[in-house]
């Protein structure tokens, strides 16, 4: 995936030796250049593009459909599900938009390009839902409380069929279960790497595709639940209390099913691990390189979702400074191979013995 061959010894089995790791295990020749990476990365982005525009497209269109007939039903429910699906559009727009931003070179001022503008389309949209599930939850307690409305069931029960059959095809459109590799390898008990932080993945999955998911997702379920709705009213019109209903069990929905999404974008701009890796293990299998003496920094952070980078301080044991290139090459390996970063920069320097230092500052206050 990451350009190794595919004769090499997996890199996963390299992590459960005790000894160092040697050159003929790790080459200079199996890290993926950068054309091989841009190629990837332009094919993953082009698949999500594809994705995205196929998914708006759809949206318009029902939309439109879903507010003519929630306006002749005189349907809240349905209303506020086309309302949803606008809000759903707006944040496919905007990421469409990051995704090309984020295509753009690196420039002077932005060094590291605009990836993160994903992850900014990402807040914008469930910020939006929020703030359209405010305005649904007063428009249902409007209605709970003054009864003072009639619905045309026919009308409901069809539009709301049409649009459970929509959300549905939305559904496997943005589904990414099934459309990349991502796999985390379990370690045997007695491998010192063991532990429920480790494992690589080469292919997360965008976020921006999984909040466009998650919204199909809760337009499913909002439109099952005006499905339902409409035909209780349809056949039992003394019932029409379900319409305001569906509000409120969609309202408690997206606030569960936007968290993780919330909770991830929140990792990637505070600079935090991903979750799926673990600082401690990654230093565990660096110091196994061979002529590593210690692992004295090591940074990893997202530069957006499934865009892994990591920084490493590394001091050669005494007397091995001519292996820095081949320690440098190992180093690399594990980080862009099997641990699946983006990018990575290793500091290489000889061993120095830490010794205690007062400055002048310090000895005056001892005194």
């Amino acid at each position: 995936v990451n350009g190794a061959h595919p004769a090499l010894q997996d890199d996963d089995s390299l992590l459960d030796q005790d000894l160092p790791l040697t050159n003929s295990q790790l080459s200079l020749k199996v890290d993926p250049c950068d054309t091989c990476s841009r190629r990837r990365e332009l094919l993953k982005q082009r698949k999500v593009k594809t994705r995205l525009t196929i998914a708006a497209v759809l949206y318009l269109l029902f939309m439109i459909g879903e507010l003519v007939g929630g306006y002749i039903a005189n349907s809240l429910a349905v209303m506020t599900d086309a309302l949803h699906m606008l809000t759903d559009l707006s944040a496919i727009i905007l990421t469409l938009l990051a995704l090309w931003l984020s295509s753009k070179s690196p420039t002077k001022r932005f060094t590291f390009g605009f990836h993160r503008l994903e992850v900014l389309s990402a807040m914008i949209s469930v910020l939006l839902v929020y703030i359209l599930m405010a305005f649904l939850l007063y428009e249902a307690v409007q209605r709970t409380i003054h009864m003072n409305y009639e619905i045309n069931g026919d009308i409901m029960l069809i539009t709301a069929a049409v649009g459970v059959a929509v959300n549905v095809i939305m559904g496997f459109l943005l589904n990414q279960s099934g459309h990349h590799h991502a796999h985390s390898h379990s370690l045997p008990s007695n491998s010192p790497t063991t532990g429920p932080g480790y494992g690589h993945n080469h292919g997360q999955d965008s976020l921006a595709v999984r909040a466009a998911f998650v919204h199909a997702l809760g337009d499913l379920v909002q439109s099952v639940g005006v499905l339902i709705a409409a035909y209780i009213i349809r056949f039992k019109p003394e019932y029409k209390i379900a319409d305001p209903i569906c509000t409120y069990v969609f309202s408690l929905l997206v606030a569960f099913t936007t968290f993780r999404i919330i909770w991830d974008t929140v990792v990637i701009i505070l600079e935090g691990v991903p979750r799926h890796l673990h600082v401690d293990y990654i230093k565990e299998a660096l110091m196994k390189i061979e002529d590593v003496h210690s692992v004295e920094d090591l940074n990893v952070w997202s530069l957006t979702s499934g865009k892994p980078m990591a920084i490493a301080h590394i001091q050669l044991i005494p007397g091995s400074s001519s292996q820095w290139e081949e320690v440098q090459s190992k180093a690399r390996h594990l980080l862009l191979n099997t641990f699946g970063m983006y990018k990575c920069t290793i500091q290489l320097q000889s061993y120095r013995q830490d010794v205690d230092r007062t400055c002048a500052n310090c000895q005056n206050a001892s005194s």
